[in-house]
């Protein structure tokens, strides 16, 4: 069973929050890998567990033509929004539904650690790859390296632990493992490096807004309700206030660009 079945229900509810405040703090990373994709006019570009699309509406007005995945509906539904001529599906990331060597370039920006096979995931974006074709990941830094870890690690003491090796946002952090999970999947990495991506609210309603709508978040409040869930939240964040009443965590994505390997 694919990723869709276990995380496209927990991003709908809040998936008009997010889009509007959270997705947005990637942006750094989206701008980072387009750059060094050199996407631009007529570059097929897929990207993977797109969201609400963002990314695909920036790579859109660079030019490329754009497709997008995703497992939720509601945010399908909002990518769709943001760029028409985009062609956006619900559906696995373990099971593309698109033909092979369709993309000239494919993307996934904090998305592949969350797949129930990542190497699968892969797998597939090597399949619907173009000859000559690149793929970029990008994926959380180190725990160390993301103030926002705090903040997770408080709502997932709310919740009862998961099984080991279960997906989650840093299981592909540790130095190397992305690249290992890479060749696995027939790609060589060739390239890649840090990006800052600061998550910034002006208050805090603002922050749980953009957060709660989050998977993770949803898991802990099915589990011990909305109220335990915020104030588990707003205390984290209590040592990344700012003198303006907001908060700022600063945190390190990493990104990898791969091809497929030599034969």
């Amino acid at each position: 069973m694919g990723s869709a079945h276990s995380e496209g229900a927990l991003w709908n509810a809040g998936a008009h929050d997010w889009a509007e405040i959270q997705e947005g703090m990637l942006r750094p990373a989206y701008l980072a890998v387009f750059d060094a994709l050199g996407v631009g006019p007529g570059v097929r570009l897929l990207d993977i567990g797109c969201g609400a699309g963002m990314a695909a509406q920036l790579a859109s007005a660079r030019g490329a033509r754009v497709s997008g995945l995703d497992a939720s509906p509601a945010s399908i539904e909002i990518a769709r929004g943001r760029t028409p001529d985009g062609d956006f599906h619900v559906g696995d990331m373990e099971r593309l539904p698109f033909a092979d060597a369709t993309f000239d370039a494919v993307t996934s920006f904090n998305a592949i650690q969350f797949a129930a096979d990542p190497v699968a995931a892969l797998r597939q974006a090597l399949r619907v790859s173009a000859p000559g074709a690149r793929v970029a990941v990008v994926i959380w830094g180190e725990p160390k390296d993301a103030e926002h870890a705090v903040t997770m690690r408080a709502v997932a003491a709310l919740t009862p632990p998961p099984p080991p090796g279960a997906p989650g946002p840093f299981a592909l952090s540790a130095p190397g493992k992305l690249e290992a999970i890479l060749e696995q999947a027939g790609l060589r990495p060739l390239s890649g490096g840090p990006v800052q991506c600061p998550f910034v609210y002006p208050d805090a309603e603002a922050a749980w807004r953009g957060l709660s709508g989050a998977g993770p978040y949803v898991v802990a409040m099915r589990h011990c309700g909305e109220e335990a869930v915020k104030r588990a939240m707003l205390a984290s964040l209590a040592p990344f206030a700012t003198p303006d009443g907001g908060y700022r965590q600063n945190n390190t994505f990493r990104y990898v660009i791969a091809t497929a390997s030599a034969a």
